[in-house]
């Protein structure tokens, strides 16, 4: 029997066998097909973006580099000492859109700067491939929305590079995020609830993070593709300063401390008050006029839902002896402290908060719904952007969750979808 003709009686036999899979202990994958994968398949990673937060995350367990991509060739090459021993028969791409057609590839790892997260994820999954996305999920709410529609139209299993609705301590409340839920879950601090993140309940919002308004253009260095670098951003002259380590400091790349660490702070908060599924209806901003190209500070951004809860972002730091839960029964204070009598042993008698999907390998393999996927990572990426917005334009806004758009406010919603410089779409 020839190759071909064996390979498909073989696909033949499994189709009509479903069964059968599960007497498999070690499967080839090229007996299996391709899209299918056997459990004991280690997944084939390409990473586009090798600079400190790509490189940092080629040895996850499970996985193998097969392919990088970068627009600066000096990271391409760190991408490579990185690997070290690893790096033998690994591809090096400057263009992503390469990259992404590479039948070996099963996860592509975005983890460029935010401008690109959306293009490049669409695209991803467009071609068939798993992803593994950094955090802001995308630079814009209209990005988001087309993100969702790409990833599920194609049947792709995603991941949001924040972890902490599901594990590690989350910063200075001293636990995981999951006591947390069950303190929320069982009612014992009332509703609704109001969230105060601020460096007093210890989150750091990273104010450092602020663009320059002096910049003079100066030339590209060679090694760098600096109009691939912009991609679908407006054309602004070169400065070292517009790229890498410090892009976060410019609208059109990134919004600051709040692009920065907004998800990694916001993302639990949606996930304990059981608000996966919508958006705040109204954000309310005290802030300096921004810069219209150079993100500034601001003092507070107050978001509040439709039933009232609320979070509160504060940013000057005045809220110095705010909880960061606060209800109508009680407070909880970072380090788990409450103002609730015997709380740890009142929260004995509720049950744990429901399991979650949090091993991506596996859930890639089994084609499961990760914890932190394309629908709850839009909506918490929505509240960063929904804050953006509010700053850059200097006022309050009220939003419908369900259209997710601006309410009676053209220029808000102009910024739901911002232009893109040709060619590039989503």
């Amino acid at each position: 029997m020839g190759n071909k003709e064996n390979h498909s009686s073989r696909r033949k036999f499994l189709r009509n066998s479903v069964g059968a899979l599960a007497a498999f202990t070690i499967v080839p994958r090229h007996v299996l097909g391709r899209g299918y994968l056997a459990p004991s398949d280690q997944l084939t990673k390409a990473v586009v973006g090798t600079g400190g937060m790509g490189r940092g995350h080629f040895g996850y367990a499970g996985t193998r580099v097969v392919a990088i991509c970068d627009v600066d060739k000096t990271h391409i090459q760190k991408g490579l000492d990185a690997l070290k021993d690893k790096a033998r028969g690994v591809k090096t791409f400057t263009d992503y859109r390469e990259l992404i057609q590479l039948p070996e590839v099963d996860i592509v790892h975005v983890a460029t700067p935010p401008h690109w997260h959306g293009i490049i994820a669409a695209d991803a999954a467009k071609a068939g491939k798993d992803i593994w996305c950094e955090k802001p999920m995308t630079a814009t709410i209209g990005e988001g929305k087309r993100l969702v529609e790409a990833v599920q139209q194609h049947g792709r299993i995603f991941r949001l590079n924040t972890w902490f609705r599901f594990s590690d301590r989350f910063y200075g409340m001293g636990t995981t995020v999951e006591p947390i839920k069950k303190l929320v879950n069982s009612g014992l601090l009332g509703w609704p609830l109001k969230v105060t993140v601020s460096r007093h309940t210890g989150f750091d919002w990273k104010f450092f993070w602020v663009g320059k308004t002096n910049l003079t253009p100066q030339s590209v260095p060679k090694e760098l593709d600096y109009d691939m670098w912009l991609g679908p951003a407006p054309y602004k002259p070169y400065h070292p300063h517009r790229v890498h380590g410090t892009f976060r400091g410019y609208w059109d790349y990134d919004g600051g401390g709040l692009g920065d660490m907004g998800q990694h702070y916001l993302d639990p908060i949606q996930y304990f008050l059981g608000k996966d599924n919508t958006s705040p209806v109204s954000v309310q901003v005290d802030a300096p006029q921004q810069h219209i190209d150079a993100v500034g500070t601001w003092r507070k951004i107050t978001y509040t839902y439709e039933d009232g809860c609320q979070i509160i972002l504060d940013g000057a730091g005045t809220e110095t002896k705010a909880a960061y839960i606060e209800g109508p029964n009680g407070k909880l204070y970072p380090g788990f402290k409450s103002d609730i009598p015997d709380l740890e042993k009142k929260l004995a008698a509720f049950p744990d908060p429901e399991p979650q999907v949090t091993d991506f390998v596996e859930a890639v393999k089994k084609r499961q719904k990760f914890a932190l996927n394309e629908e709850n990572g839009h909506r918490s990426a929505t509240i960063v952007n929904m804050g953006k917005i509010a700053l850059q334009l200097g006022r309050d806004l009220k939003f419908d969750p369900v259209k997710q758009e601006f309410i009676g406010d053209e220029g808000a919603n102009k910024l739901i979808f911002q232009p893109m410089r040709g060619p590039w779409t989503i």
